[in-house]
């Protein structure tokens, strides 16, 4: 296998938008879960995603295992390695995004390494490099109230630079819409300075072309799937990979009970679970008793089992930002994150243990607990459900054939739950 592209994904929804957009884009892809095993079966692809949990994890952790996968990809011919993060730049002042790009970019050589989390199609644009949610600063958005990467800071430069042992600097909009040339030449100005990266201002998809044709003379960029859709159009359009027609599907049905985990806090997400509930049956659990070891997940399947013969359930640990903050203030953020996920994993077992082969699971962390406790090593990458969202076919999963949907909080429509298992046969 020789890669045209490698990505290291900072979580498993992101891994999945990420592989769902080089996918639309041409490229054939494959996400794994972790560095793929040696004797793991893996089709001829242009891209591979390797998946990692290092979002909110310990920076020496996250770069250890970032570095694992850069490794693993470019022993597979991979000369450009995309660094994908999350498109609100989820990040404290400690990491992981700068310690892991710091690391990457010493480890390939790079003086500068071009940064952008735009996708305009979701709605992030950055502009003087100020990151938006839709019309808004980051910093005035939902994310403000992040569980566990409060967002508080819209300036991009700022907050690498805080994060980062190189100093920041800009390519700004006037730069982008001008030409690549001129971001080449202002790349180099800024590397002459001994500048290590750069945060680039995107508004529109043309921005990302531009920044994607510029990205592949490198050996490494950083940024959230509109870098990578970027990328993707820049190896077609240069010739390096002939594109593929995107996935109409992912093989035959699979059938069986299907169910719904929701872990995300977002306000997307619950709106999605409060439209849900006009379809299918809903369990609330309480974030208190799962921190408190109350047995909530054995209620919670105890609750689902019966039901799944009549149609799918969903199963919700989501609290509005003030429940979340009042649990985290009793028992410590991490420990209240940690027993949270745990507690997600032992209902998708459970829900897997009673014939689930269906499974959409909301919120980046609980969808990185899910994956994990099923062992499941890989996805072949299907229909998109909504933008950044595809349906995921399981390779090598110890339960056999299963189709899930990986979705972060604040992606998809009103109704996603129900648009998702339509899409999963």
């Amino acid at each position: 296998m020789t890669l045209a592209l490698g990505c290291i994904a900072d979580d498993y929804t992101g891994a999945s938008d990420l592989a769902n957009t080089l996918t639309r884009a041409g490229l054939r892809t494959v996400q794994t879960i972790g560095v793929p095993a040696d004797d793991l079966a893996l089709p001829e692809v242009d891209a591979v995603v390797v998946s990692l949990k290092s979002r909110s994890i310990e920076a020496g952790l996250a770069v250890s295992r970032s570095r694992a996968a850069e490794t693993w990809l470019r022993g597979r011919g991979a000369r450009h390695v995309l660094f994908k993060i999350c498109s609100t730049f989820d990040s404290t002042d400690a990491g992981n995004i700068g310690p892991v790009m710091d690391t990457l970019r010493a480890d390939c050589g790079e003086a500068i390494v071009l940064v952008t989390p735009a996708f305009p199609e979701t709605g992030r644009t950055v502009y003087q490099g100020n990151l938006f949610v839709g019309a808004v600063p980051l910093n005035e958005s939902p994310l403000k109230d992040h569980p566990l990467n409060p967002m508080h800071d819209s300036n991009l430069v700022r907050v690498l630079a805080r994060q980062s042992k190189t100093q920041v600097g800009l390519v700004d909009l006037a730069t982008v819409t001008r030409s690549a040339d001129a971001v080449r030449a202002r790349l180099a100005e800024l590397a002459g300075k001994g500048i290590g990266a750069a945060i680039t201002d995107a508004v529109f998809d043309r921005d990302l072309e531009t920044i994607g044709l510029v990205a592949a003379e490198h050996r490494l960029s950083v940024g959230a799937s509109g870098i990578g859709l970027g990328l993707a159009r820049a190896l077609v359009s240069t010739g390096k990979v002939k594109a593929a027609s995107a996935s109409s599907g992912t093989g035959a049905a699979v059938g069986g009970p299907s169910a719904c985990l929701a872990g995300s806090c977002s306000q997307a997400t619950l709106q999605q679970i409060a439209n849900a509930e006009r379809v299918m049956p809903v369990l609330h659990l309480d974030p208190e008793q799962i921190v408190a070891g109350g047995g909530e997940a054995q209620r919670a399947l105890a609750w689902a089992r019966p039901r799944l013969a009549d149609g799918p359930v969903l199963v919700a640990s989501s609290a509005t930002p003030e429940a979340v903050a009042a649990v985290q203030s009793r028992h410590g953020r991490d420990a209240a994150g940690h027993a949270i996920e745990q507690a997600m994993a032992d209902i998708a077992e459970g829900l897997v243990q009673a014939g689930v082969r269906r499974l959409v699971v909301a919120g980046g962390e609980t969808s990185g607990a899910v994956v994990d406790r099923l062992k499941i090593p890989g996805f072949l990458v299907g229909v998109e459900i909504a933008a950044g969202v595809p349906v995921l076919r399981a390779v090598g999963a110890e339960a056999g054939e299963m189709l899930l949907a990986l979705k972060s909080g604040n992606f998809g429509g009103p109704a996603f739950f129900s648009d998702a298992l339509g899409l999963m046969r």
